[in-house]
């Protein structure tokens, strides 16, 4: 079976809120291996009020960490919220052993804001929602647990990288003489490149596709 990673752009995440908070294991939230393997969004729960204030319809936030004070290193993963009024508003609860694994610490500050874009990995049925799909065409975002929006292709790659480029039908592997992206960023004006692209067509060789979501 197939399997894809997905990289979801949200255009209206346009300028997030950023909010400060306390992030803190907690044995009210388990971290499953679905989660580890990127094919699940880590749950976190959060108070509703900061729910709200993060303007995140979707509850999919991003928590970043700076490891130190000069912001040169940080960490940042990816949670969906769940709602609940008990955990005060400052502080967001996440499962035991992520922050520990990451950080050797079982609570940090933090800050957390409306994801701009994530990622979530699709097998089985809902990574064969996207076979023989085309760049410029949708699916059905329920397949990553967003109701109510589709996923626009925008791109993909497959295992070596090679871009999918949306001039080029089907899914087949091509030596093209490129003067622009995608596959290509010329530096000089008028450069023009041979290079190995992809077809705009989604296919078992495709590892990465890029979307955006839509109404």
């Amino acid at each position: 079976m197939p399997s894809f990673k997905v990289v979801v752009g949200d255009p209206e995440a346009k300028e997030p809120k950023v909010m400060y908070v306390k992030v803190v294991e907690s044995d009210k939230v388990k971290l499953t291996e679905s989660m580890k393997e990127g094919r699940e969004f880590i749950r976190a729960k959060a108070n509703p009020r900061l729910i709200e204030i993060l303007s995140t319809p979707y509850r999919i936030a991003t928590i970043r960490i700076w490891k130190d004070r000069s912001k040169k290193e940080k960490v940042s993963f990816t949670v969906r919220l769940e709602a609940d009024p008990a955990v005060p508003e400052s502080t967001v609860l996440v499962p035991s052993g992520l922050l520990s694994e990451k950080l050797g610490s079982s609570e940090a500050l933090a800050e957390i804001f409306r994801s701009k874009v994530f990622q979530i990995v699709v097998s089985e049925a809902q990574a064969t929602a996207f076979l023989g799909k085309r760049i410029g065409e949708y699916v059905d975002a329920s397949v990553i647990g967003i109701p109510s929006k589709r996923l626009l292709i925008t791109g993909g790659s497959d295992s070596s990288g090679f871009p999918m480029i949306p001039t080029l039908p089907s899914s087949a592997k091509r030596v093209l003489l490129l003067s622009s992206p995608p596959g290509f960023h010329p530096r000089n004006e008028g450069e023009r490149r041979r290079k190995i692209v992809r077809g705009n067509t989604v296919s078992e060789d495709i590892v990465q596709i890029n979307t955006k979501l839509v109404d």
